[in-house]
């Protein structure tokens, strides 16, 4: 008999030697229903102050860091979480030298280019773990926000460079298209780079926890 996790891992090569990968210059499809709402960055306006200005900005996107869409794949430890529930990932994989998965058992050998809603597997053209200097798995938003701007630990991204990655990389995106069964991040991908700019240009502060 065939198991269906084999099943499945068949489907999702197939998928990902003949599926589309999104890049930046393509259209991302619209965000999916059933996300938690998100605060506009205009809303914020009425805080007079611009540095508690941005620590608020920055409180609303920790909505969106912290949800389960950014933290699977931002984990404390070698191996990635899944679901709403942030289960530790089956079968057992893990990071691997380039956060693609170990030799033998790589991201790519379930993952394809794009979801495959049959078999409930999550796709995206370059489906990977964070760096484990990213880790943000247990911290708290004042601890994510300074890790987020650190170059140290960011992949030497400025300010303009992090917005520009919220904003265009496809699997950053993706957290708003996961497919059935899975909820999407709060809010939309327009609120949440709108949030990011407002906070970049409000001097990027941190909250104090």
């Amino acid at each position: 008999m065939v198991r269906p996790f084999l099943l499945a891992t068949a489907a999702a090569l197939a998928l990902g030697l003949g599926g589309t990968a999104l890049t930046v210059a393509q259209t991302p499809p619209a965000p999916q229903a059933g996300g938690a709402p998100l605060r506009d960055a205009a809303s914020f306006s009425t805080i007079p102050d611009a540095r508690a200005r941005s620590v608020a900005l920055f409180g609303e996107i920790g909505k969106v860091l912290q949800h389960p869409r950014c933290m699977n794949c931002h984990p404390a430890t070698e191996r990635p979480r899944q679901t709403d529930a942030r289960r530790p990932h089956q079968p057992l994989v893990v990071r691997g030298k380039d956060g693609h998965g170990a030799p033998g058992l790589e991201c790519a050998t379930c993952h394809g280019k794009q979801n495959f809603d049959p078999a409930r597997i999550p796709g995206d053209g370059h489906w990977a773990l964070a760096p484990a200097s990213m880790a943000w798995e247990g911290k708290t938003p004042g601890q994510i926000c300074e890790q987020l701007k650190d170059l140290n630990r960011n992949g030497s991204r400025d300010l303009a460079a992090i917005v520009k990655h919220v904003t265009t990389d496809s699997l950053v995106l993706w957290g708003w298209n996961p497919g059935p069964g899975r909820e999407p991040a709060p809010g939309t991908p327009a609120q949440f780079g709108a949030l990011m700019q407002a906070w970049a240009d409000t001097g990027a502060a941190c909250p104090a926890s």
